[in-house]
């Protein structure tokens, strides 16, 4: 028993350093005025394919920068686009990537356990410099509308 507890450890130990040496390093907050570049790209994209969004950017800590929602969006969306942004900005990393995880099964199911992360597609990494300046949210649509826009949002801010 013990001797599967020591593996296991190792493994998960490996895990933590390869994730560590893939992700990128934070920069310095996104300023206001790039955080509104992005929610209006996600948002155009959203209307062109008349799709009712909430969108969301924070900082690379997860705190909270810009809000917009469209006029018919359902309430409950406007929570977790905040949540989607926040995932992937302090854990570095798509929503897409943990729920692709999540999907294989087996070692993925570990990020049920783990607060705060969102296991649906949505929230994207912003990037300045190859640093991580936040990261923007949206919900509204299906997993992969969401994505969608989030994708649109991230190209506008480049």
């Amino acid at each position: 028993m013990s001797l599967i507890r020591v593996a296991m450890g190792t493994l998960f130990a490996l895990f933590a350093v390869c994730a560590v040496a893939q992700q990128p390093q934070y920069g310095p907050p996104i300023s206001a005025e790039n955080a509104k570049k992005a929610a209006a790209g996600a948002l155009a994209e959203a209307r062109r394919n008349n799709f009712n969004m909430a969108v969301a950017i924070v900082d690379p800590a997860g705190n909270l920068v810009y809000f917009e929602r469209m006029d018919a969006v359902q309430y409950g969306s406007i929570p977790i686009a905040e949540d989607k942004a926040r995932a992937a900005a302090v854990f570095r990393r798509a929503t897409k990537s943990v729920y692709d995880e999540l999907e294989k099964g087996g070692a993925g199911l570990r990020y049920l356990s783990l607060r705060g992360f969102v296991t649906s597609e949505g929230g994207e990494l912003l990037m300045q410099d190859g640093k991580v300046v936040g990261a923007i949210g949206l919900s509204g649509g299906s997993g992969a509308q969401d994505g969608q826009c989030a994708r649109a949002g991230v190209a506008a801010m480049r």
